[in-house]
C-alpha cells in the first residue's frame, strides 16, 4: 500500500503543479467546511479511541477545522519578491522575481496524542503550496484521521495527492529512507526523531520533538491565574502534550502562596470516563505509559520528594499530581514525563528561576507570569526555546503561529505558513536588460 501512494503520490504532482491558489484555497476551504460540520462525529471517535475527554477532543476537532482555512488563506498569498540587482556596475539594469514552487512529496508522521491537529499541521500546508503528501497515523488511534481522509477525498483534492493510512513502524519507516521523499515531517518522540533524522538522506527534515515545557511565576504575577493556568496546562489530557507544564519555578517570596493556589485548582479538576461532560482528566494511552508516569512518581519520592495532590492511581487512571522536594536530578524533572505530573520548586529570585527553565536538553516553549515588562523582555532574550509566553502556561498554542523548538525538542517551525515554507523552495528568476 505504502508503495501504491508513493507512486500516486508522484504522478499527482503534475496536476498539482497546474493548480492555480484559487483551487487549491477552494479545496482546502471545503475540508475545513466539512470538518466543522461533523465536529461530533469526530469528536466522538478520537475520544473513544484515545481518552482524550470529550470537551477536549472537540476542541481538537475545531482547531483542525480552522487550520485547514488558515492554509486555505495562506495558499492564496505565497508569493515573492522583487529584488533590484544593481547593487554593482556588472548588474546595472537587472532585477531578479521569487516565487516559491512545492519541494516535492512530503512524508508525514503523527503521534496519538493529538492525531486530528498533529495530522492538519502536515496535510494543510503540504496542500497550500502543492506538495503531494503521505501521511502516516497512529495505529492506536487511527478513525478520527480516516474519516477526515474521506472529507479531503469529498473536497475534491486531486487523486493521490494526499495519503492518510495507519501502519506499522517497520512498513512506515520506509517513509524515512525513501529518497523519493523530499520532506519528513515528524512529531513525536526525541529519541526517535533525532534517529529518523540521521537517516533520511538529503530529504528536508522538519522534527517537532517535545520537552519538559516549564513555568516561572515572578513575585508580582497573578498568582490565582497562574495557578489555573499551570494547573490547565500540565493536566490536560492527563499530561499528554508535548508543552505540558511539567516544572514550575516559583519566587521565594510567593512560593507558598501559589502552591496553596495551585494545588486548589488541581482539586477541582474531574478524573474519570472521557466521554463525560464533566471529565477534565481521563487516562492516560496504555498500560504500558501509565507504568512508566508511576516509575517517575515513585522514584521521586524515593528520594525525598512529597505529594501534596494525586498519586498513582489504578490501571490507565492516574490523577493529577503534585510533587515537591524533588531533586532537580531525577528523571521527573530532566526527562518528559508526558503524564499528569507537575514538580514545583523555589527559586529565590527571577534570574535564577530563568536559569533553572534554561537547565534542561529541551527547548520547545516557556510559560512566564509576570507583570514587569522589563523582566518579559529578559526571559524572551535569555531563555533558550522556541517561543516564550507571557502570562500564560507554556501549554499555549494557536495555529497559524510559528512553532517548534531548539536542543533536543526539535528542528524547523510548523504553524501553516511556517511549514508552508519548509515545504516549499525559493526559485529566483534574474532579467537583464541588453546592451
Amino acid at each position: 500500500m505504502v508503495e501504491t501512494a508513493i507512486e500516486k503520490g508522484i504522478a499527482a504532482q503534475a496536476i498539482l503543479r497546474s493548480q492555480a491558489p484559487f483551487e487549491r484555497s477552494a479545496i482546502l476551504r471545503r475540508v475545513s467546511l466539512l470538518i466543522a460540520e461533523r465536529v461530533e462525529l469526530l469528536a466522538g471517535l478520537l475520544s473513544a479511541e484515545n481518552g482524550k475527554p470529550v470537551r477536549d477532543a472537540r476542541t481538537e476537532i475545531e482547531r483542525s477545522a480552522l487550520t485547514f482555512r488558515i492554509a486555505a488563506e495562506e495558499a492564496e498569498r505565497l508569493g515573492g519578491e522583487v529584488i533590484d540587482l544593481g547593487i554593482n556596475k556588472a548588474s546595472r539594469g537587472r532585477f531578479g522575481l521569487t516565487r516559491r514552487f512545492p519541494a516535492g512529496l512530503v512524508a508525514g508522521i503523527t503521534p496519538f496524542n493529538l492525531p486530528v491537529s498533529l495530522s492538519s499541521h502536515k496535510l494543510a500546508p503540504a496542500m497550500a503550496v502543492g506538495c503531494p503528501i503521505v501521511l502516516k497515523i497512529p495505529s492506536n488511534a487511527p478513525l478520527a484521521m480516516l474519516e477526515v481522509a474521506k472529507i479531503i477525498e469529498e473536497s475534491g483534492a486531486p487523486a493521490g495527492s494526499v495519503s492518510i493510512m495507519a501502519m506499522s513502524i517497520a512498513v512506515g519507516d520506509q517513509l524515512v529512507t525513501d529518497e523519493r521523499f523530499k520532506v519528513l515531517s515528524f512529531t513525536g518522540s526525541p529519541r526517535v526523531g533525532w534517529s529518523m533524522k540521521a537517516r533520511a538522506g538529503k530529504k528536508r527534515t522538519l522534527l517537532e520533538l517535545g520537552g519538559n515545557a516549564g513555568a516561572l511565576v515572578d513575585e508580582g504575577a497573578n498568582l490565582e491565574w497562574a495557578a489555573t493556568r499551570c494547573a490547565a496546562g500540565s493536566f490536560k489530557y492527563a499530561g499528554q502534550t508535548c508543552i505540558s507544564v511539567q516544572r514550575i519555578y516559583v519566587h521565594a517570596n510567593v512560593y507558598e502562596e501559589f502552591l496553596a493556589l495551585f494545588v486548589a485548582a488541581t482539586r477541582k479538576l474531574r478524573l474519570g470516563d472521557p466521554s463525560r461532560e464533566d471529565t477534565d482528566v481521563g487516562p492516560v494511552i496504555d498500560e504500558t505509559a501509565a507504568r512508566r508516569v508511576r516509575t517517575l512518581i515513585t522514584d521521586a519520592t524515593a528520594q525525598g520528594g512529597r505529594i501534596l495532590v494525586g498519586g498513582l492511581g489504578e490501571g490507565t487512571y492516574i490523577p493529577p499530581t503534585i510533587l515537591v522536594d524533588v531533586p532537580a536530578s531525577l528523571a521527573v524533572c530532566r526527562e518528559e514525563a508526558f503524564g499528569p505530573v507537575a514538580v514545583v520548586q523555589k527559586v529565590e529570585d527571577f534570574d535564577s528561576g530563568l536559569a533553572e527553565l534554561n537547565d534542561s536538553a529541551f527547548g520547545l516553549q516557556a510559560g512566564v507570569f509576570t507583570t514587569d515588562v522589563a523582566k518579559a523582555f529578559d526571559a524572551f532574550n535569555s531563555l533558550e526555546v522556541g517561543g516564550v509566553i507571557i502570562n500564560d502556561s507554556p501549554s499555549y498554542r494557536v495555529d497559524h503561529m510559528p512553532y517548534g523548538g531548539v536542543k533536543d525538542s526539535g528542528l524547523g517551525r510548523e504553524g501553516v505558513r511556517y511549514a508552508m515554507d519548509e515545504m516549499s523552495e525559493i526559485r529566483l528568476l534574474v532579467f537583464a536588460q541588453p546592451g
